[in-house]
């Protein structure tokens, strides 16, 4: 199992390798503005702890780049 080079305890977690460099879908996506693009590789990353779980971010993602960990209490 590869290691994620970002945190995994976000609610949004993004697969750097599926991402697909400057691609914006996924941060245009997101209501409260929680994705970015990190500048120094091009790539998605959650730059805020808040999240709605609301999803569009992962149906938005061509890749399937974009996971939202939905918590147990809300399934």
């Amino acid at each position: 199992m590869a290691l994620v080079p970002q945190r995994a305890d976000v609610p949004v977690t993004i697969d750097e390798s599926k991402c697909i460099d400057g691609c914006t879908l996924c941060v245009d996506m997101c209501p409260l503005d929680s994705l970015a693009i990190d500048e120094s590789n091009g790539k998605a990353y959650m730059h805020v702890d808040e999240c709605w779980y609301c999803g569009p971010c992962a149906a938005r993602c061509p890749t399937g780049a974009v996971t939202v960990n939905m918590p147990y209490l809300l399934r």
